[in-house]
This record gives structure tokens, C-alpha cells and sequence, in this order.
């Protein structure tokens, strides 16, 4: 049974049930896979190095706080006056493929690309506000070279302590420390230097 248009404009078409079909579409952002409760509690997760990280918040891959987080920290070291911002994404892809390489050989569950990505972003936090700290203050000097190294230990024992609990990995915390403090140490360097 073919319909007639009735010439009314911005009118939702119906079912033969008399709903509307716009009751049934969820919302845009759960659509996309953006879940801001899961956002803040990562985001707490990484702020809370201490606290015990919930492996099941942490195996979703969410790339949305990363991707805000990257482009956090290119918008702040543009801000400082560095130039090489661009790197920042370059070194994010092959530290990617780099960790999910490292940590599918050292886990006995199997990882995800996404999943190592979203935490290796979310645990970037820590450096994104030291890169806000150095548009103020310089941070070649002694003070400069803790907050560096108060942010590598920082990131680095964040996201081996997500590792860990995500991919049921107890003993093996120091070997993904190691790794992932050369990969957080090469983004303190762009961001003092």
C-alpha cells in the first residue's frame, strides 16, 4: 500500500502501529560508542594511580578520551611555542603497535589493539598537564626535570597497573612499567624540550 505525502513538513513518518520511528533510534552518542561515565571513571583510574584499576571498565575501547587527550597536548605544546606537536600523533601510532606487540606476547588472554590504545591515551593525562604547566613556566631546570619525572613514574605505573589487571598479568608489572616509561619519557621530552 503505497503512502501519500499529506504536504506537511518536519512531520515524523509513522509505523502501522501509529509510533514514531524516532522513539526507536537510540541516542547519537551511545550510536558512537561515547560513554562519558566510562570516560570520567578512566579518567579517575589514571588520576588515582593508588586505587585498584577495574579491568572490566578498561577492556571496552574507548577512543574518545584519548583522541581528546592527543589533541589536549598538541593544543598545549602549540601554545608553548613548540612546532613538532605533529609528532606527538606519530609516536602515539607506533607506540600502539609497539605495546599491543609486547603485550600479546607477554599475556595469556588475548589483547586489543583498541583496548592498548585507550588505555596508553587515557594514561597520557599526567603529561598533558605538565605540557599546561610549561605554556607558563619553563621547564628546563631542577623543577622542571622532577615534574618530568613525576609524570613518566606517574603514566607509566597507571596505565603497567591497567595492564595488569586488564590482561590478569600480577607478576609482571615491572616488565610493563619498563616499556611504558621509555614511551611516556619520549613524550616529557617533547613536551620540556
Amino acid at each position: 500500500m503505497e503512502q501519500q505525502y499529506p504536504g506537511e513538513i518536519y512531520q515524523p513518518t509513522m509505523h502501522s502501529t501509529g509510533t514514531e520511528y524516532l522513539e526507536e533510534e537510540p541516542p547519537l552518542l551511545v550510536e558512537l560508542g561515547i560513554d562519558f561515565d566510562h570516560m570520567w571513571q578512566k579518567t579517575l583510574t589514571v588520576l588515582n594511580p593508588l586505587k585498584p584499576a577495574d579491568g572490566s571498565i578498561m577492556n571496552e575501547t574507548d577512543l574518545t578520551g584519548p583522541i581528546l587527550f592527543s589533541i589536549a597536548l598538541g593544543v598545549t605544546l602549540m601554545m608553548a611555542g613548540k612546532v613538532h606537536f605533529g609528532y606527538v600523533y606519530g609516536i602515539s601510532v607506533i607506540a600502539c603497535i609497539g605495546m599491543y606487540t609486547l603485550l600479546s606476547l607477554m599475556s595469556p588472554l588475548g589483547v586489543s589493539y583498541g583496548c592498548v590504545a585507550s588505555v596508553l591515551g587515557y594514561c597520557l593525562l599526567p603529561i598533558v598537564a605538565l605540557s599546561a604547566f610549561a605554556v607558563f613556566y619553563s621547564l628546563q631546570g631542577i623543577v622542571g626535570t622532577v615534574l618530568a619525572l613525576t609524570a613518566i613514574c606517574w603514566c607509566s605505573f597507571s596505565a603497567s597497573k591497567i595492564f595488569i589487571s586488564t590482561l590478569a598479568m600480577q607478576e609482571q608489572q615491572l616488565l610493563v612499567f619498563y616499556p611504558c616509561a621509555l614511551l611516556y619519557g619520549l613524550f616529557t621530552l617533547l613536551t620540556v624540550f
